[in-house]
């Protein structure tokens, strides 16, 4: 399985960065994102910045990624979704269905 993993930008070069994050570092390429300041946030998969986040979404992609290696350690899990406990889940606008027009 692929995973993209939230990474800050250290350094850039315009075409690529030094970007670190859960523990590692990596050099990535821009190309897709274009060039981004340091101190930037993008999603890396396959040593490439694939979009930019924003900044407050970075820890909640890091608890599900720790949630993800709790389970795999049959570790407890459900802390790390705290926003989620204790409410329905949402769907987004774009997935709700549309109300019918009267004929």
């Amino acid at each position: 399985m692929c995973i993209g993993l939230p990474m800050r930008i250290r350094s850039t070069d315009v075409l690529t960065a030094l970007c670190e994050g859960r523990g590692e570092e990596r050099r990535v390429s821009l190309l897709l994102t274009g060039e981004q300041p340091v101190d930037a946030w993008v999603m890396v998969h396959v040593d490439t910045a694939i979009r930019t986040l924003d900044p407050a979404e970075v820890p909640l992609l890091n608890d599900a990624l720790d949630a993800l290696e709790a389970v795999s350690r049959g570790d407890p899990f459900e802390h790390l979704f705290a926003d989620l406990i204790g409410r329905e889940p949402q769907l987004p606008d774009h997935l709700k269905p549309h109300a019918k027009e009267p004929a």
